[in-house]
């Protein structure tokens, strides 16, 4: 079978490495050129995830690995301030992990092709462009947060040494700020009243630093349950493209490998495909739920209580997973905000 995988971001590499040794044809898509093609968004991760993802290709994870975390910073917008432990949130060098995902398969840079075009060259079609999903069908009701973000060199030493992050009031989104070893850093923030860009630049403003790298790109928090169709014709998607982010903690990275193994094992059959994705991201629709009800205005605790405590059942069930203590005392100051 010949295969197109269109997009060479998270999913979109780790599919092209994961489908290296099989009998298909598969050939990559990436729209940037080789020299601008990047991925500043967010290097955090969890640790022992990418361990398994990494294994699955022939990868030592260790080979990326930038920050090792201990612990994470919260300060709320009440002046509230309390720490998370962490076991395995880190940040990793995500662009030269991508790269050497694809280092050894056929990448065509700097296009993207016509659907007509690419239907009548391949037998299927993989939408791995994230928040575009080019080539399936338009979300009826879409839902995301505009990001923006720089990395940014600092002269002496970086002002947190771990990670540091402040929610905004309602939920509406977060700032972040993610440690790249000793003299850089990720700040950004994402936010659905739009006050992240404001609040990168304070923090530049603030703490200093040289800006190397920006980025300002949108994050789909809609679920793969909003997500249909996730596929048509010769075109499936896998990613974010049908709706695989964290709605909580707008993290996309570990759910989207794992959407790609799930697609691995059902890619002869969509329909067995959609299902698997279903029943593994069920959860993810109370948590986008409890968090549209934040931003919205409409949250009533009491209302919201059972999806709640199954948000803090799932979170605490998988703390391996999300590489943090999960503690409901946190949870409900975050709930509170």
């Amino acid at each position: 079978m010949k295969i197109a995988v269109m997009g060479m971001g998270v999913a979109g590499s780790y599919l092209m490495a994961r489908l290296k040794s099989s009998e298909h044809e598969v050939v990559g898509y990436e729209r940037s050129t080789q020299e601008r093609h990047d991925s500043i968004c967010a290097w955090g991760t969890i640790k022992s995830e990418l361990d398994k993802f990494c294994s699955k290709v022939g990868r030592n994870f260790d080979d990326f690995l930038i920050h090792d975390g201990k612990t994470m910073h919260v300060k709320m917008n009440n002046n509230v301030k309390f720490d998370i432990g962490l076991h395995g949130l880190c940040t990793y060098d995500k662009l030269a992990l991508i790269k050497d995902f694809i280092k050894d398969s056929k990448i065509i840079y700097g296009v993207a092709p016509k659907l007509e075009e690419l239907e009548k060259e391949y037998d299927m079609i993989v939408d791995c462009t994230g928040f575009a999903r080019t080539y399936l069908p338009k979300l009826e009701e879409d839902f995301f947060l505009p990001t923006y973000e720089y990395k940014v060199e600092y002269e002496d030493k970086v002002p947190f040494d771990d990670f540091y992050i402040e929610p905004f009031p309602g939920m509406s989104g977060y700032f972040w700020y993610f440690p790249l070893g000793e003299k850089y850093a990720h700040i950004g923030a994402g936010d659905y009243r739009k006050n992240h860009i404001k609040a990168t630049d304070d923090f530049l403003k603030k703490y200093g630093g040289k800006v190397q790298k920006t980025k300002g790109r949108p994050i789909r928090l809609a679920t793969p349950g909003k997500c249909k169709p996730f596929y048509k014709g010769k075109v499936v998607g896998v990613g974010e493209s049908i709706g695989t982010v964290y709605a909580l903690l707008g993290e996309g990275i570990i759910p989207s490998m794992q959407c790609v193994d799930i697609f691995v094992e059902n890619m002869h059959d969509f329909a067995a495909y959609e299902k698997a994705v279903d029943e593994h991201y069920k959860i993810y629709d109370k948590v986008f739920k409890f968090v549209r009800a934040k931003i919205h205005k409409d949250f009533n605790f009491f209302k919201s209580l059972p999806d709640f405590i199954s948000i803090f059942r799932y979170m605490k069930k998988n703390e391996a997973r999300f590489g943090m203590d999960v503690k409901i005392s946190d949870l409900m100051k975050v709930a509170k905000a």
